[in-house]
């Protein structure tokens, strides 16, 4: 690759054991006096554990993220953010946290900050997501990324070992696509090649033993390192999959790509040779989507997408939704090809 241009994105990491108590310093380094903490219901103590941090600085809790971020909570978030005169958030947890405050970024302008706790690596990205009547919108821009993101390895601690496998295998996705991305770059593709190395690496780790902090720091740093990665280049059919997935389906979010990311990866592998090479080298295994499956199934991620209730019949619609909307790939899809990679996805057959 003699030609290619590297956007780097404008972002603040804070990273170690026991960085949490650091949110404090990064909400004042934004000058944010009035701060909404946004968390999922069950993150709920965590949030109020941020909030006690911030003391004075916080003026409420918003605890009904949801996965794919319903344009209803999303409105409700925002409202009421506007009654308590927030200046900023600080959203801790999981994708659906982070991708909550990324639409009220994106709505309002106003900054937030990300402390996460799962191992997706969509805080590293300018992408954004919103659901509506079965329909999930996605954009890119800039104003949803978070300035400052604070990675505390503790908070993964009691991260179940399911929920572990599934986002760690989310962000294994997003540098498989980086790396075949026509906007790719040397920069990216070392990225990518480590950060697959280090979360395969240290997730069976976390099923043999799920309160080791070397690996579960590994797993972040991966997690990271994958993410930023989505962030400076194109997504793919995989992406485009999943979102079209979830957002008409109301799929799990991690539980999805895990699933997906093998049978894309076979399809589109042969066709992104360099990729491939890279992928080998980070899983140490001749075959880089026979890997990825193997190490689903070594981690107990469900096999295929009925698994998670999705009815044969559904499929076409999806189908018929991805094709309507192609993304950028770098093996042509055909409908027959779709239609197969989707059936095959569905039955978790290899």
């Amino acid at each position: 690759m003699s030609e290619f241009v590297y956007d780097a994105l404008p972002m603040r990491v804070v990273f170690g054991p026991g960085s949490l108590a650091r949110v404090v310093d990064e909400v004042d380094r934004q000058s944010l006096r009035r701060v909404h903490v946004l968390s999922t219901p069950p993150q709920r103590d965590l949030a109020d554990r941020v909030a006690d941090l911030l003391g004075e600085r916080c003026v409420g809790v918003f605890d009904r993220a949801r996965m794919h971020v319903p344009a209803g909570t999303a409105d409700a978030a925002g409202n009421m953010a506007a009654e308590l005169r927030a200046d900023g958030w600080v959203a801790v947890g999981g994708g659906s946290t982070i991708g909550l405050g990324k639409v009220l970024a994106l709505r309002t302008g106003l900054p937030f900050v990300a402390v996460p706790t799962t191992y997706a690596g969509s805080e590293m990205t300018p992408i954004w997501g919103l659901t509506e009547a079965g329909r999930k919108q996605t954009g890119r821009d800039r104003a949803v990324l978070p300035r400052s993101v604070v990675y505390d390895p503790d908070l993964t601690l009691t991260l179940p070992v399911s929920a572990s496998a599934t986002s760690g295998l989310n962000a294994i996705a997003h540098a498989v696509e980086a790396l075949y991305a026509p906007d790719t770059s040397p920069v990216i593709a070392a990225m990518a090649e480590r950060g697959v190395r280090d979360l395969a690496a240290a997730l069976p780790m976390i099923a043999e033993h799920p309160g080791d902090g070397a690996a579960r720091a590994d797993c972040l740093r991966g997690a990271w390192l994958c993410g930023a990665c989505l962030g400076a280049t194109t997504m793919g059919l995989h992406h485009k999959l999943c979102h079209v997935l979830g957002g008409m389906l109301d799929l799990p979010h991690a539980d999805t790509h895990a699933i997906v990311l093998p049978h894309v990866a076979a399809y589109n592998l042969p066709a992104a040779p360099a990729a491939d090479a890279a992928l080998r080298r980070a899983l140490g295994a001749d075959d880089a989507a026979a890997a990825l499956a193997d190490l689903g199934a070594r981690l107990g991620v469900p096999a295929g997408l009925r698994d998670l209730g999705v009815d044969r019949a559904d499929l076409r619609r999806v189908a018929d939704e991805v094709w309507a909307n192609p993304y950028a790939n770098p093996r042509p899809v055909t409908r027959p090809e779709l239609d197969g990679l989707l059936h095959a996805a569905w039955e978790g057959r290899a």
